[in-house]
């Protein structure tokens, strides 16, 4: 019930706070929720009246004034529930709210309200209830406390438990006091007891030696008398014979034991017959044999305790033998010794010193021990010292690796923030973008009346996707030395669009593509010839670098890499392939080392002289492992790792892996270029120098050669693995650092590796943070540059790592296998025999070869040697050309998209202009306004008069032809207005500006194809051994529109470079006269307004064929010029050839003449020549004396011929591409002047349409207020209400009166009169109280 409640407050109704099951208690204990749940629901009015506070006050304010709700719900609320409810009584609130749940949904569905809910109620019952209220505020107010008396309760609360605390704490400090005497009572008995001991201690000290001091002097033996050695033998008698009696008691007492066993022997027997009879017949064998074996067990143990009696009984013996010797002896030596006092006195001494001898020994013996035992102690503390530094170093390792786990942790949160922030960025620039391109867009629909250029949806484009702002940022035409962030960007989206129309233009593709109607245009194909000559004159002028010869290796069956993180496991798979594979492992480490000791020793002298030499005499026998390591850190390093070439002694047959490298995409690239001998950065130095033509001959930058690795494996490992296993890492070691110390013979190369595996953990973190930041580009270069990266989780077992591995190089190895042999076994291709038909057996007929065309890729080109002049010159020459060509293009093509945005721009402020022309205020309204008051001011007896009926009329007519004046005199104005827009010139102007920006680009078009002429002939004379002629003839210039109009000068267009044409227009005047009938004039201004725009565009159209006509003559005048000049020189060195022949000949026949007539020949010779030119005099020579040609005149012959054809082929073919590209500057000048002037003939018609509506709309706005004023005039009534006349709009204002109310008349109080048989409102209350006196409760 708790949850739906919950559910129903949170969700459906949406209290100010949120309510969960267990807080009903605390949250409405205060009832301002209760009251807000009321106001929800429309039945609590009074809420803003509610508080939020806990005080006494507050509740019993809240739980007043929902008392009455709570009654008129019908819900059962009194004084006790509310003193439940503000108290927290548990389950009070949850009830109240349940009853006001079912309450609340009925009056939901039935759709009743608050007022209609009270007024339902009887008047009776409200009356009942109101009293109950305030008899349910006086009891509320008895049963709630004053807020004071809960304060006071609360200090006296607090101040009670602040006195139980203190009591609290004195009594902890008493039984702490307690506590303390005690201790110190149990540690001063404790020093007691303890003094008392050492005391005793000390005493039996110096008891022990004052006893070991004193010397005992035994007393003098009795006289040996008869007696006395009587009564000893007596007593030895005596002894022996106990001794006697002793063993015979022991003999009697084993032969009694032997005589008992005898009879229980013969009993057991007896009973053993018995029983092996009886157990015959219920037992087996097993049983008889556990007995069998117990009897052989005593009788065992039986023969061992004799054995045993008779050891002691010979070890008694044996005792008393030396006791009988030692006793002899003592007799021997006192009868030997009979000495004096001092003897013995002597002797005591001596057996003192023994004494004392014996106990130094003992002391020594018990000092020794005592040393041992120390030592014991000592070593068993340091045991415990180093188990607790052990178990101290382990806390301490398990914090850093916690401590590094967090930093680790910070790290990829850091981490993850960065790219969370940067996809946040890119997100938010890209949505910014989408929504300031929608914007512009929505402004460029608004200002072309949603008719965008195709062309600025392309710029916007282009701008989106390359990430620059639509909007611009800042202005730059005057740009400073130094400009801001803004205008850089500013400058970089015009160099980006400036591209794009430059290609499109180069290309003929987009906005310059031809259209579908002239096809004939196409995109001018590549003038091979051309290409070939600048790539040649290019080669010379900036001769290229030798390359080196790439390094020849052995063709390996692998060659790979294993990457990944730190403890990934490379070096394990690495070890398990070099074994399992067989397979050479190269450390990049251990290059390195070996690459800067071989330096420092001096060892890399003769390196690059050495190496070709071995690759090219056995060039199987050696390898060559080029690796860079830190090249961004120390240059010094990157000399050497780049330098470095180790030849190993590895087969052919044997490939080799690399051991984590390269780690960076520079080690990667210079491993690449030092193993192939490519470098995959270098770029072609005249690749990027021409750009209008290409040599399709031109070598290729690089042949296609396989990568330096075959194979690239990545050991993909997580992060969390890999501190994991650094910490697994430290406990092996200590547990292998234990197992080493007895170990004395250790390796050198062990503990190097220890001490990289210790420098490795201590850079872990910074290690995984490198991996991570190098990885992308490593990652990018193998997978998609080189395609050999494979992954593998190293996160499993390490078998199984390392056969996925195994299994990945193995396929590798085949597949290279089967790539190096595709033919099969023997490398033999088959072929397929077909059969011989009769037509094969046919000779073949011969064919004349089709003439070889030159630029063809079968035409052999002329490469005669040039001056070094001719490079120099032309070479720098062309660079100029093109520099020029591409920057003036890019010029005009921003100006023409400058003047789009121009046109654009007008067109939409005109018509806002003229919109608000149309919106001008007049002053209809005023005269409305004032015919009104006149109208309301006429007397209401005058107003059903027939006269003034008329009068009123005739103001109504007049007040029409008045505004109709004024409506005339606006369309009037407006068309004026429209007239000025139109003639003000813009549209000539820019239409001109345009035009010039198209011939800017036939001008650009013919330069270069001046200039490329100038090339080609200059080039091709240079091969003939020519000088270049003079180049100071003028180049072509298309003449421009004069806009301006200014007056110049003869000498001053003379001196002009280059040339204007006056271009002006007929002004059209047009002058409309008021008249009544306004369909005339206007008709009239429209047609010439037409007709004018008519003859501009095909002025316009017919200028820009006749400058388009212009420039293609020019070109095939230059053309033709050139190939005739040619033809006229190679006449001129024919006749020369000739004149030069027809005087040897006339030597030879004329050989007796005198010097004489040779002169008179010689002087008679040209003017013959001159005279009959040609075929007589050649043919007279032949006849008379025909001469052979040399080899090297026909050699020189076929050269010219070639030179020639190769000269006028790319001379032709420059011809058409510059009359195409003329052709499609001429169809893009026509469309865009042609859609410009549609663009302002549709402003302008626009602005018509925009003038006739309105005259309409201000007419028929008028008609309605004269029906109105009529209709009025004829009612004979007042208009109450002001009329209103705005723009276009007819309305009458109610909100607005223009006559006052009529006073009202004052009030009659109503009377209620009694009729015979019904009662008054007054009696009938009368009667009602006095039935409630006698009769309360209806009965």
């Amino acid at each position: 019930m708790s949850e739906i409640l919950c559910e129903w407050l949170n969700e459906e109704v949406k209290l100010s706070r949120s309510v969960v099951p267990g807080s009903f208690s605390e949250e409405f204990s205060t009832g301002y929720l209760l009251g807000e749940l009321l106001h929800k629901y429309g039945l609590q009015d009074d809420f803003n009246q509610f508080s939020q506070s806990r005080v006494a006050n507050a509740k019993l304010n809240n739980f007043s004034r929902l008392e009455p709700t709570f009654h008129l719900l019908g819900v059962q609320f009194n004084e006790n529930v509310a003193q439940d409810i503000m108290t927290g009584q548990h389950g009070a609130a949850t009830k109240l709210l349940y009853e006001l749940y079912i309450a609340l949904e009925k009056k939901r569905k039935a759709k009743l309200t608050g007022l209609v809910t009270e007024a339902m109620r009887p008047a009776a019952t409200a009356k009942l209830k109101s009293i109950e209220s305030v008899l349910y505020r006086e009891r509320l107010k008895t049963l709630t406390p004053r807020q004071a008396d809960l304060q006071l309760q609360q200090i006296s609360e607090q101040f009670e438990i602040k006195s139980k605390a203190i009591e609290d704490k004195i009594a902890h400090i008493r039984i702490a006091e307690q506590q303390k005497v005690q201790k110190l009572q149990e540690e001063q008995r404790a020093q007691d007891i303890e003094k008392h001991r050492i005391g005793r201690r000390r005493q039996n000290e110096i008891m022990a030696r004052i006893q070991a001091a004193i010397i005992q002097i035994p007393k003098p033996p009795p006289s040996h008398t008869i007696k006395a050695t009587e009564a000893k033998k007596l007593n030895k008698k005596r002894e022996a014979e106990d001794t006697y009696k002793e063993i015979k008691k022991f003999e009697n007492d084993i032969q009694e034991s032997l005589q008992t066993q005898k009879l229980q022997e013969t009993t057991l027997e007896t009973t053993a017959q018995t029983a092996t009879e009886l157990l015959n017949i219920y037992s087996d064998d097993e049983y008889i044999r556990k007995i069998q074996k117990r009897l052989e067990e005593d009788t065992f143990a039986r023969e061992q305790r004799e054995k045993r009696r008779r050891k002691m009984l010979m070890e008694q013996l044996i005792a008393y033998e030396t006791e009988e010797k030692a006793y002899q002896e003592e007799q021997l030596i006192y009868r030997l010794m009979r000495q004096s006092q001092q003897e013995r006195r002597i002797a005591v001494q001596l057996m003192h010193v023994r004494h004392e001898k014996e106990m130094l020994k003992q002391n020594r013996i018990f000092r020794e021990k005592q040393y041992e035992e120390r030592r014991l102690k000592e070593f068993q503390e340091a045991l415990d010292r180093e188990a607790a530094l052990a178990k101290q170093e382990k806390i301490a390792y398990e914090e850093q690796i916690i401590k590094e786990r967090e930093c680790h942790e910070k790290i990829a949160v850091e981490r993850a923030q960065a790219r969370y922030k940067k996809h946040y960025s890119i997100c938010s620039e890209v949505v910014d973008q989408i929504i300031d391109l929608s914007t512009k867009v929505g402004e460029y629909r608004l200002l072309t009346n949603n008719r965008i250029p195709l062309k600025l949806m392309l710029d916007w484009k282009e701008f989106f996707f390359n990430g620059k702002p639509v909007y611009e940022q800042a202005s730059i035409q005057p740009l400073p030395n130094d400009p801001s962030p803004e205008q850089l960007v500013e400058l970089n989206k015009m160099n980006l669009l400036d591209e794009k129309d430059y290609g499109e233009y180069k290309s003929m593709t987009g906005e310059w593509c031809p259209t579908e109607e002239n096809s004939v245009i196409k995109p001018p194909l590549n003038n091979n010839i051309l290409g070939h000559v600048l790539r040649r004159l290019m080669e010379i002028f900036y001769p290229p670098k030798p390359k080196c010869s790439p390094p020849v290796f052995p063709p390996f069956p692998i060659k790979g890499c294993i990457l990944g993180k730190l403890f990934s496991g490379k070096t394990t798979c690495v070890k398990f392939i070099e074994k399992v594979c067989n397979i050479q492992v190269l450390s990049v480490d251990t290059l390195v080392q070996e690459a800067i000791q071989a330096f420092l020793k001096n060892e890399m002298r003769g390196e690059h002289n050495v190496i070709p030499q071995e690759a090219e005499s056995s060039g199987k026998q050696n390898e060559a492992i080029i690796l860079s390591k830190r090249i961004h850190l120390d240059k010094n390093l990157y000399r050497i790792t780049v330098r470095m070439a180790y030849p190993s002694k590895t087969p052919p047959e044997k490939g080799w892996i690399v051991d984590g490298f390269p780690m960076t995409i520079n080690q990667a690239k210079l491993f690449e270029k030092a193993y192939t001998g490519i470098d995959p950065e270098e770029k072609d130095a005249n690749s990027g120098k021409l750009s209008l033509v290409t040599d399709p001959r031109a070598p290729n930058k690089s042949p296609v050669t396989s990568p330096a690795f075959d194979i690239s494996v990545l050991l993909d490992v997580s992060d969390t693995v890999v501190l994991k296993r650094v910490a697994n890492l430290k406990t092996d070691k200590s547990k292998s650092s234990q197992t080493e110390q007895d170990d004395n013979n250790q390796n050198s190369d062990a503990e190097i590796l220890e001490e990289k595996i210790d420098l490795a953990r201590d850079q872990v973190l910074h290690r995984i943070s490198g991996f991570l930041d190098t990885w992308p580009k490593l990652e990018k270069w193998f997978s998609v540059h080189q395609n050999i990266l494979v992954k593998i989780n190293a996160e499993t077992e390490e078998s199984l790592v390392c056969e996925a591995v195994k299994e990945i190089i193995m396929e590798e190895i085949d597949k290279k296998q089967n790539r190096s042999n595709p033919a099969g076994i023997n490398g033999k291709i088959p072929i397929d025999l077909l059969p011989v038909t009769s037509q094969d057996l046919l000779p073949p007929i011969p064919v004349a070869p089709p003439p070889i065309e030159p630029g063809s890729d079968e035409w052999i080109y002329v490469d005669e040697p040039l001056p070094k002049e001719i490079p120099d010159f032309l070479v720098p020459y062309w660079e100029m050309v093109e520099n020029a060509y591409k920057s003036t293009i890019k010029t005009i093509l921003r100006c023409l998209r400058d003047e789009q945005h121009a046109v654009i721009d007008h067109l939409a402020d005109i018509r806002k202009k003229f919109q608000d022309c149309l919106k001008h205020p007049d002053l209809k309204q005023e005269f409305v306004s004032q015919w009104q008051s006149d109208f309301n001011s006429v007397a209401d007896d005058l107003r059903e008069d027939e006269e003034t009926k008329a009068e009123l009329h005739q103001r109504v007519t007049d007040l029409r032809d008045l505004l109709w004046d004024i409506c005339d005199n606006r369309r009037e104005e407006a068309e004026r207005e429209r007239t000025d827009i139109m003639n003000d010139g813009w549209l000539p102007d820019h239409s001109g500006i345009a035009m010039n920006h198209f011939f800017s680009l036939m001008q650009v078009e013919v330069d270069r194809f001046q200039d490329t002429k100038r090339l080609l002939h200059d080039y091709y004379r240079a091969m003939e051994g020519k000088i270049p002629t003079d180049g100071c003839q003028d180049f072509t210039r298309i003449p421009l529109l004069d806009i301006i109009g200014v007056e110049q000068k003869e000498d001053q267009n003379k001196s002009r470079r280059i040339p204007l044409v006056s271009w002006k227009l007929p002004s059209p005047e047009i002058n409309i006269t008021k008249s009544k009938i306004k369909g005339t004039p206007q008709k009239s201004a429209k047609d010439e307004n037409s007709e004018n725009e008519v003859a501009t565009f095909r002025k316009d159209e017919n200028l820009i064929a006749d400058t388009w006509q212009a420039a293609v003559t020019a070109v095939s005048n230059m053309v033709t010029a050139e190939i005739e000049s040619k033809e006229m020189e190679e006449e001129n060195e024919r006749q020369q050839l000739e004149l030069k022949e027809d005087m040897k000949s006339s030597q030879t026949l004329s050989g007796k003449a005198t010097g004489k007539d040779a002169k008179d020949a010689k002087k008679l010779s040209p003017k013959s020549a001159t005279k009959k030119k040609g075929p007589p005099s050649t043919a007279s020579v032949v006849e008379v004396n025909p001469v052979p040609i040399t080899p090297e005149k026909l050699k020189k012959q076929e050269l010219t011929l070639k030179i020639k054809q190769e000269y006028f082929s790319a001379l032709k073919h420059e011809e058409v591409a510059t009359k195409s590209r003329l052709e499609l500057i001429k169809e893009k000048a026509l469309a865009f002047v042609e859609d410009l002037a549609m663009k302002a003939e549709e402003a302008y018609k626009d602005m018509e349409k925009w003038l006739g509506s309105r005259f309409l709309a201000e007419m028929s706005s008028v008609e309605k207020l004269i029906e109105v004023a009529r209709h009025h005039i004829e009612s004979s009534s007042k208009i109450q209400y002001e009329i209103t006349l705005e723009e276009t709009d007819f309305f009458i204002n109610s909100d607005v009166k223009v006559i006052p109310d009529p006073v009202p008349l004052p009030h009659v109080p109503h009377v209620e009169n009694s009729g015979s048989g019904t009662l008054t409102i007054s009696q009938l209350t009368a009667l009602h109280k006095q039935f409630l006196q006698v009769a309360p409760k209806g009965i």
